[in-house]
């Protein structure tokens, strides 16, 4: 376990304020650098993609996977992001008149997020400008964060975590190591990867400060709250799956019959359920936090809820 854990609460929240202040960067000075996206690289790597996987296809057809599927990334991380920063700001009024170093804390996690939804609106116009028409990712952002809003606190807390653990774990294991993909792509996710590692903490703290205010009917409706918010995230990766594998199927340049066909969209699929649950609900430190809450019973449920969706 990460010895930042085992500090008192007071200075977690101080860490993360001295290394918000450390690693600020900038968009433009700091990420993009006047650079553009190479369409001869790849921008998600094979063990997020999936792309070894997709069989039927040539190399050049997999590197649009993993253009399409970077693409997507990128959009996803905006869409959470709006729902994340919405509860963060909700949350901290509970320190305004309280810990003003856990508010400030709050305070710089929400401007980071903020951050890093302008970071991927501005990642988005830049694929667009490169890749062919056609792609879609027709998501309500504000209607799917008011739904995630409308659970539990602590429903949307451990979605909360279980995102910002997978974004850890996606950078550290697959993205830096990955020496084909654009420099580009890879330094979105470094700058994102930095803030993230921090914001960690901090919802590791809100959570156990908001379920420790919780009696076992509330935390056991709580679980629920967030087995529905799977259901409803698969929900929208089954469809960016299908939009996504039509996308490719229209410009990959060559005729691709329906079994094919099948194959590819099940294919999308398969890597989103593993980029957005499962990399993340068998991510140890998430499994720890999560057995330390609930009962047997109640993990049970979780456990057999994610086994439908494999």
């Amino acid at each position: 376990m990460n010895a930042l854990v085992k500090l008192p609460d007071s200075d977690r929240y101080a860490h993360a304020i001295r290394a918000s202040k450390a690693i600020r960067w900038d968009i433009e000075q700091d990420v993009i650098r006047g650079r553009n996206f190479d369409l001869a690289r790849k921008y998600l790597p094979d063990g997020l993609s999936l792309a070894r996987e997709f069989t039927s296809l040539s190399d050049a057809e997999k590197r649009l996977v993993s253009q399409i599927q970077g693409r997507t990334y990128a959009n996803v991380f905006g869409l959470v992001e709006r729902f994340i920063t919405a509860k963060l700001l909700e949350i901290g009024r509970d320190h305004w008149l309280g810990n003003q170093t856990a508010l400030e804390a709050l305070v710089r996690f929400s401007d980071e997020e903020l951050k890093h939804q302008a970071l991927f609106r501005r990642i988005e116009s830049m694929m667009a400008a490169i890749m062919p028409e056609g792609y879609r990712f027709d998501v309500d952002v504000n209607g799917v964060a008011r739904a995630v809003l409308s659970k539990s606190t602590w429903a949307v807390l451990v979605l909360t975590l279980h995102i910002e653990l997978f974004v850890q774990g996606h950078y550290r294991q697959s993205i830096a190591p990955d020496g084909e993909l654009s420099e580009l792509f890879k330094d979105v996710f470094l700058f994102h990867w930095k803030d993230e590692s921090q914001h960690v903490i901090l919802d590791e703290l809100e959570l156990t400060r908001h379920d420790e205010a919780l009696t076992p009917e509330e935390r056991d409706r709580a679980v629920g709250d967030f087995i529905d918010l799977v259901v409803a995230v698969d929900g929208i990766l089954q469809s960016q799956a299908r939009a996504d594998a039509d996308y490719f199927i229209a410009r990959c340049g060559r005729t691709v019959e329906h079994e094919e066909a099948s194959s590819i969209g099940a294919m999308f699929l398969k890597a989103y359920r593993w980029q957005y649950i499962f990399s993340g609900a068998t991510h140890p430190r998430f499994q720890r936090t999560l057995k330390d809450m609930v009962g047997e019973p109640q993990f049970r449920r979780v456990e057999a809820a994610l086994a439908t969706l494999a």
